[in-house]
């Protein structure tokens, strides 16, 4: 089930494609913008993270923070960061934990993959509760980036 806002978001510490731990409670005093998303390298989950990208600047200008959250490894990860240029930290959910965790996760993805993060978005305030969250069945929908900056405000 999907965090609602007003929830407490779960805390979680995960490798980021540096190698390093990261968790959320890196981030108290600031805004956190998490993307999860399937795959790397697939097209709508490079569109999702490169229009994040894109719009870099907005969130940076209002103490907001990205992650993007999938269930590759941290060096496919490396490499989809690099290749992308995205100047936001992708974590790997290798376990399949945080994703099961968020609500954001199918059981059963296409091709019969198993254990595959549902694209999603939460936004998380500095309090560390959940102010606006999206999970999306489908995994060629994006996330709707309005109201993602919307609830940033």
């Amino acid at each position: 089930m999907a965090l609602l806002p007003g929830q407490k978001a779960p805390d979680f510490t995960l490798y980021s494609s540096e190698l390093k731990e990261v968790s959320l409670s890196d981030f108290k005093s600031r805004k956190l913008v998490i993307h999860f998303f399937p795959m790397a390298f697939t097209v709508v989950c490079t569109e999702q993270l490169c229009s994040t990208r894109d719009e870099f600047s907005f969130y940076s200008g209002l103490n907001t923070d990205v992650l993007g959250i999938s269930v590759d490894s941290p060096f496919t990860l490396a490499k989809f960061r690099e290749e992308h240029h995205y100047p936001f930290q992708l974590l790997s959910d290798f376990n399949k934990e945080v994703s099961q965790l968020y609500g954001a996760f199918y059981e059963d993805f296409v091709f019969g993959l198993k254990g595959v993060s549902k694209r999603a978005a939460f936004v998380i305030g500095e309090d560390q509760r959940i102010r606006y969250s999206q999970v999306l069945e489908n995994a060629s929908d994006l996330p709707d980036f309005d109201a993602i900056k919307n609830s940033l405000k």
